[in-house]
C-alpha cells in the first residue's frame, strides 16, 4: 500500500496556484517519474524527512552540494557565526580571499577567479570571457550537457528539458542560438569536422567533463585528447563546467582525475557548502580582461557573500582531511557493485555507471555514452524503479537523466537499506 503523502499533496495543490508546476525548478515536479513529490521538512546527514513524516536515504544531495551530508554541524556553526557578523556587505571581505586561495589549491588551472551566485551565472560569465578575449561569437556545447538556463546554452540541452521532451526553449532568440553549435558527447569525428570547417569562428568549447545532467557518463580518452588538441590548434578556449563534478569525481575535479588543463573552469554546488554560489576562473591572461582590470563586464551584489563563503570554506576544509573523500568514493563503489549484482540476479538489463561519488542506474543493455543512448534507455522502467524505491525509503533524483550523489554521511547502514530497497524495486 502506498505510503501516505496527503500533506505533500495539499502543499502541491497550494503551490500549483502560485508557481509553474508547483515548484521552483522543473525536475522537482516529478513529471519524469510520476507520483507526488514529497515536500521536504528537514534533512540530517544522509537522510531526508518529508512533511508527512517519512524518512528517506537521500541520493539527490541537493543535486550535488551535500557531499558532507545535510546540516553538518561544523558547516552550520560556520554559517551561524558568519550570519551573526552580517549577512551581506556588498564590499570586499577577508573570507573571499581565503576562498579564492582554497579554490586555487584544489584547482591550479584557476589562476584568477570571480565568485558569483550560481552555477548558471558562472557558466554564462565564462562564455562572455571566452567571447571577449577571442573576439569570436561561436560556442560549442554537447547535446545533453546542461550549463544553466542562459540563452546561449538552451540549445538541445538535457536534464529537466529532456524529461519534458523539449529540445530547446521558447524565448531564446534564433539570432543568438545560431552561434551555438551542438555536437554529440564523445563524438571525436564530429568535433574535428566542426573545427575544420568553422574553427576560426569558435570562441570556446564548454562541456561537463563527466556528464551529470543526462546521467553519469564519463568521457572517452580519445574525446578528451581531441578537445585539447582542436581548441589549441584553432585558438579557442576549453571550458570545463565542473559545477557538478567539482570536488565530486575527485577533490580537484575532473581536470585532476583526467590530467587536463582547461583554459576556464566553472564551479558551484560543493564549493558553496549548499548555499547559492558559483565560481568561474582560469588563466590569468584571460581573467585580467574582466572588469575592473579589463573591458569584459560582470558584477553581482551578492557575489562572495559572507554566508556562502563561510559554508564553502568549512566544507572544503573538512573535505581536505585525509580519507574523507576517499571514504565517500569507496561507499559509492560499494553501492554500484551491489546494484549491478542485484540487477543481474533479477535478470534486469541495467548499466550502473559511476565516477567518484556520482552514479546513475540506466535501464539499458548497453553502456550509455551520449544523449542518444541515454534517451534510448527504458525511462518508464526507471519511473517504476524510482517510485518503488521511494516507497522503501530511498530518494533517488526524480529523472532517469540525472546522477545520484553519495555523501560522507552514507555509511554501512544506509548502504544496506539502499540495496534492500533496490532488490524490491528491481522487481517493479
Amino acid at each position: 500500500m502506498p505510503h501516505d503523502l496527503s500533506r505533500s499533496k495539499d502543499l502541491l495543490e497550494r503551490a500549483a496556484r502560485l508557481m509553474p508546476g508547483g515548484v521552483n525548478s522543473p525536475v522537482r515536479a516529478f513529471k519524469g517519474v510520476g507520483g507526488t513529490p514529497p515536500f521536504i521538512k528537514s534533512a540530517q546527514g544522509a537522510w531526508l524527512t518529508d512533511e508527512d513524516g517519512h524518512r528517506y536515504v537521500d541520493y539527490c544531495g541537493t543535486w550535488g552540494p551535500a557531499i558532507l551530508g545535510h546540516a553538518h554541524p561544523q558547516v552550520v556553526a560556520a554559517i551561524c557565526a558568519a550570519a551573526g557578523r552580517g549577512t551581506s556587505f556588498g564590499a570586499p571581505t577577508a573570507a573571499e580571499v581565503d576562498m579564492a586561495e582554497a579554490v586555487r589549491r584544489y584547482y591550479p588551472s584557476i589562476e584568477m577567479m570571480r565568485m558569483v551566485s550560481s552555477g548558471t551565472e558562472a557558466c554564462m560569465s565564462a562564455l562572455r570571457v571566452a567571447r571577449g578575449v577571442t573576439g569570436r561569437d561561436g560556442i560549442v556545447k554537447f547535446e545533453g550537457c546542461y550549463h544553466g538556463h542562459a540563452d546561449s546554452l538552451l540549445v538541445k540541452a538535457g536534464s529537466g528539458l529532456a524529461t519534458f521532451g523539449v529540445p530547446t526553449s521558447p524565448g531564446v532568440p534564433a539570432d543568438l542560438a545560431q552561434h551555438t553549435h551542438t555536437l554529440a558527447y564523445n563524438d571525436v569525428a564530429g568535433l574535428e569536422a566542426l573545427f575544420e570547417k568553422r574553427g576560426g569562428e569558435l570562441a570556446c568549447v564548454i562541456l561537463e567533463p563527466v556528464c551529470g545532467n543526462m546521467g553519469c557518463i564519463p568521457p572517452s580518452a580519445a574525446f578528451l585528447e581531441a578537445l585539447q588538441r582542436v581548441t589549441k590548434a584553432h585558438g579557442a578556449l576549453l571550458i570545463f563546467d565542473e559545477v557538478m563534478t567539482g570536488f565530486r569525481v575527485a577533490r580537484g575535479g575532473a581536470q585532476q582525475l583526467f590530467g587536463v588543463d582547461p583554459d576556464l573552469t566553472c564551479l558551484g554546488k560543493v564549493v558553496g557548502g549548499g548555499l547559492p554560489v558559483g565560481v568561474y576562473g582560469g588563466k590569468a591572461e584571460y581573467m585580467r580582461q574582466v572588469s575592473p582590470d579589463g573591458p569584459i563586464y560582470q558584477a553581482g551584489t551578492l557575489s562572495g557573500n559572507p554566508l556562502a563563503t563561510a559554508a564553502g570554506l568549512e566544507t572544503l576544509r573538512l573535505l581536505a582531511e585525509p580519507g574523507v573523500f576517499e571514504g565517500a568514493a569507496e561507499t559509492t563503489a560499494t553501492i554500484v557493485e551491489g546494484l549491478r549484482r542485484l540487477a543481474a540476479e533479477a535478470g534486469v538489463a541495467a548499466q550502473v555507471q559511476h565516477v567518484g561519488t556520482m552514479f546513475t542506474v540506466f535501464f539499458s543493455d548497453a553502456p550509455v555514452t551520449d544523449f542518444a543512448t541515454a534517451a534510448a534507455c527504458d525511462h518508464a522502467r526507471f519511473g517504476r524503479f524510482h517510485g518503488a524505491l521511494l516507497e522503501q525509503g530511498v530518494y533517488f533524483p526524480p529523472s532517469g537523466y540525472e546522477a545520484c550523489f553519495v555523501s560522507t554521511a552514507h555509511g554501512p547502514y544506509e548502504v544496506e537499506r539502499t540495496l534492500d530497497a533496490a532488490k524490491v524495486a528491481l522487481g517493479a
